[in-house]
């Protein structure tokens, strides 16, 4: 008869439930909300130190400028798709029980003939009331989001925001600010581009311009054209066109001390393309610097796909695909005219700025370096 194996002391350790994390304090949780031309976002966030702690987040496209450059209105399906993703985000506040919020609406409301009754729809229909925000707003919320990206380096800072149906330009002048104090600066915009500054040294708005063509309506402008590497570059054109008004276009910058930061989902698309991800990684996109080189020879692979190729290509996305060459045409008219080896690319925007805005006027973001 083999002897009996000696239990071997703490082979079998008993089970130990760890415990629950602890939710957030609802009291600290702060809502930001973007519906554009093309898609509807959501961040709930508490504040961490002198950034933010993601909690839960939503993205829906729903295509809610769809038909509104022949139209002049928002359709009903458009409307319905929408309230549709609307009653998910209320869900979410709901649960999470926020009390601090903001609730914006864009270009594609401000521009139809029926965008408010449609806000007021929303209102009845979800509970949820949004604001239609103008474009200087918009352009300063994106700036501040992108705060954290603004090189010590950066002298002369172009900040991108290409968005469904509007694109926004900001032109900042940081040669005023000590170097360390330059990405500071920029948060300090939270209060408008004109505000004081107090005893801090400025960023100073040298221009600023809010384009009416963002990717879904730049699109639908040149659906007629059946040729696909003719209708890309007739974008880039008409694109550059309507930047004359922009101060800073009629002289190249030099590339030493000159940054573009670009925040959209083109630019994160593009850069996505440029490192070969067939998953978006968000890690890895977000702050990435490219060149205008770089760029052109991912819009290059872009054009040599064709439409058919560009559908099934994983670094597109099938959500991505129908707006990818309208979104780099308008890069590609960015680059022509500043051409620089600092485009850093940004998966931030509107939705961060808001939640930025309201933690730093509540003075709940800690004072330190970015």
């Amino acid at each position: 008869m083999a002897p009996k194996r000696p239990k071997r002391a703490g082979a079998f350790p008993k089970a130990v439930e760890s415990p629950a994390p602890t939710p957030p304090d609802s009291a600290s949780l702060y809502a930001a909300l973007d519906l554009g031309t093309n898609s509807c976002r959501m961040l709930i966030a508490q504040p961490k130190g002198n950034q933010f702690h993601v909690v839960d987040s939503f993205s829906k496209s729903v295509q809610l400028g769809h038909g509104l450059e022949s139209s002049g209105r928002l359709s009903r399906a458009s409307m319905n798709r929408t309230i549709g993703a609307l009653r998910i985000c209320k869900q979410k506040l709901g649960r999470h029980n926020v009390s601090h919020m903001r609730l914006v609406a864009t270009e594609a409301c401000r521009r139809a003939r029926n965008g408010a009754s449609f806000l007021a729809q929303v209102q009845r229909e979800t509970g949820m009331k949004l604001e239609i925000i103008e474009p200087e707003e918009e352009a300063r919320l994106a700036v501040i989001s992108c705060a954290p990206l603004v090189s010590v380096r950066t002298e002369q800072l172009l900040v991108v925001d290409i968005g469904g149906g509007s694109t926004e330009l900001v032109w900042i002048d940081l040669t005023k600010v000590p170097a360390r104090e330059r990405p500071r600066a920029i948060m300090r915009l939270h209060s408008g581009f004109t505000a004081d500054p107090g005893p801090f040294a400025a960023a100073k708005v040298v221009d600023w311009i809010s384009v009416p063509l963002g990717v879904a309506t730049l699109r639908d402008q040149f659906q007629d054209v059946e040729d696909d590497s003719a209708r890309f570059a007739l974008m880039s054109w008409f694109f550059e066109e309507n930047l004359s008004a922009f101060a800073p276009s009629a002289a190249a910058q030099a590339r030493e001390g000159f940054q573009i930061i670009g925040t959209s989902g083109t630019v994160t698309t593009v850069a996505a393309s440029h490192l070969g991800l067939k998953r978006y990684d968000r890690t890895k996109v977000d702050g990435l610097r490219m060149t205008s080189d770089q760029i052109d020879a991912v819009i290059r692979d872009y054009l040599s796909l064709g439409p058919e190729g560009r559908r099934t290509d994983p670094r597109i996305g099938r959500d991505r695909q129908a707006l990818i060459m309208s979104g780099s045409a308008i890069l590609q008219a960015l680059m022509r005219l500043w051409p620089t080896d600092r485009l850093s690319v940004a998966d931030r925007g509107l939705r961060e700025g808001l939640l930025y805005a309201q933690m730093s006027a509540d003075g709940v973001l800690e004072d330190g370096p970015y």
